[in-house]
């Protein structure tokens, strides 16, 4: 299971820290121009695109360095939670511009990070 839940947090890991960069490096013009699955941005202002990149790169920070300083173990599963109730909005926007296949794919970073969230505090803790 701990080998799952890690193979699950460094996809979690990937995933976040190239959107989140992404999202605080570039202007939200250029960020829209990745592709028609990031045209959502159009609904909200830049200084909140930058702020959803911030979340996702504190989350990433909370996913990695408990177990890397061996500190703070319910930061974790805390971080995953914090990506579960990201998922949760960007669930909901897609389905309000009905962007069905979009809203699978969150969907599914949803579930991921859900799973972190559970393992992490019931099926295998940190320094459990």
């Amino acid at each position: 299971m701990n080998l799952a839940l890690w193979i699950v947090t460094c996809l979690l890991v990937a995933g976040y820290l190239a959107g989140g960069v992404g999202m605080l490096v570039m202007s939200k013009e250029r960020f829209r121009s990745l592709g028609e699955a990031v045209h959502y941005v159009d609904h909200f202002s830049a200084g909140f695109i930058k702020m959803i990149g911030a979340l996702k790169l504190l989350a990433v920070a909370g996913l990695l360095l408990p177990p890397a300083l061996d500190t703070a173990p319910m930061v974790v599963p805390l971080a995953a939670l914090g990506l579960v109730l990201l998922m949760t909005g960007a669930t909901t926007v897609r389905i309000i511009r009905r962007e069905w296949r979009n809203a699978l794919g969150d969907l599914v970073f949803f579930s991921l990070a859900a799973f972190v969230a559970w393992g992490r505090v019931w099926a295998e803790p940190f320094g459990g």
